[in-house]
């Protein structure tokens, strides 16, 4: 496993000539589509990122498509819930999956039966965005750098707390990462939450977490939290000063959480080629583009049989850790 197994952008990785999708080559022409409401599903509540950018997506498409794309949100199961209802459904591009990597790549290995096989059960039309996390403490501890914390975990083994949104979430397993790769152990401490879990880390109550770049950055320029480290592959330009925990000799650790556009499998190919184009315009508008880089998120958009190779990576680097660490959804 490398740490360049994660998508950067859309031009660092070859365009491969066939994967999953491949097989749909010669589905037939539906030039009437969409000729109705398009069902955006996002598995998780309201208010979170990929709810933000599903809602981003749906009020430009509609435009663009000339249809009513509606967001309809299924919470459950760590979003598998979500994604076996889209697996269920018809594959006309009529109900779509956006959904983050976690019903993608971490919940099938957390969670018996999920109700869909993520390397079989859906053709992948792009991944939207991305966005890094960030190593952060409360703005009164009193580890100022990276070195500083490492030196703390290897004083007190199994001494310090890392809060999480949760079991299996990508905070959760990039800190299983961090530990794996520095030879440390901690504290895991889930909260039911990102929202919980920031509170308890400004308060101090816990001593650290892995949080994405734009919940944390908020915090972070508001003086409540304080950056140590961040899992780009290269510096962010939102945090210039912040290292990577690469940089600080840390291989492996190159870490991003994502949100992607997918479908129920045999998708017809000139249905996925006009979504795909029409989604990838929408990230490119200036006003949708500087929206989202400001939060901290990367645009991405790459075609079909890039997302499919890389959703096969982070599938097999994911199962990998959650084995390797016994990590349970409980």
């Amino acid at each position: 496993m490398t740490t360049r197994r994660t998508l950067i952008t859309a031009a660092v990785l070859p365009l491969l000539a066939a994967g999953p999708g491949a097989a749909h080559a010669q589905a037939p022409a539906t030039a009437a589509w969409p000729a109705r409401a398009v069902t955006l599903v996002v598995p998780f509540p309201p208010g979170g990122s990929t709810d933000m950018i599903a809602r981003t997506l749906a009020a430009r498409l509609q435009e663009r498509l000339g249809a009513t794309f509606v967001v309809d949100n299924k919470a459950g199961a760590g979003g598998t819930l979500g994604a076996a209802q889209v697996r269920r459904a018809a594959p006309d591009g009529q109900t779509l999956l956006v959904a983050s990597l976690g019903p993608f790549v971490i919940g099938p290995h957390l969670i018996r039966n999920p109700g869909y096989d993520p390397l079989k059960d859906f053709d992948y039309v792009t991944v939207a965005v991305q966005a890094p996390n960030v190593l952060a403490v409360p703005v009164t501890s009193p580890w100022r750098t990276l070195g500083d914390l490492l030196g703390a975990l290897k004083a007190q083994p199994g001494k310090l707390t890392f809060a999480s949104a949760g079991n299996g979430t990508s905070d959760h397993l990039t800190a299983e990462l961090f530990w794996q790769e520095t030879g440390t152990q901690a504290i895991h401490v889930p909260y039911k939450g990102g929202a919980p879990a920031m509170t308890d880390l400004m308060a101090g109550v816990v001593d650290a977490s892995f949080m994405n770049v734009n919940t944390a950055l908020p915090q972070i320029r508001g003086g409540k939290l304080r950056a140590l480290a961040i899992t780009s592959a290269k510096r962010s330009p939102l945090l210039p000063e912040l290292p990577t925990l690469e940089e600080a000799g840390l291989r492996h650790t190159t870490v991003y959480s994502w949100q992607a556009v997918a479908a129920p499998r045999g998708l017809p190919a000139d249905v996925r080629g006009r979504l795909r184009e029409a989604v990838v315009a929408t990230l490119g508008e200036p006003a949708v583009r500087d929206k989202l880089l400001a939060l901290g998120f990367e645009i991405v958009g790459n075609t079909p049989e890039q997302f499919s190779a890389f959703q096969a990576a982070e599938h097999a680097r994911w199962k990998k850790l959650i084995e390797s660490r016994a990590i349970t959804a409980d």
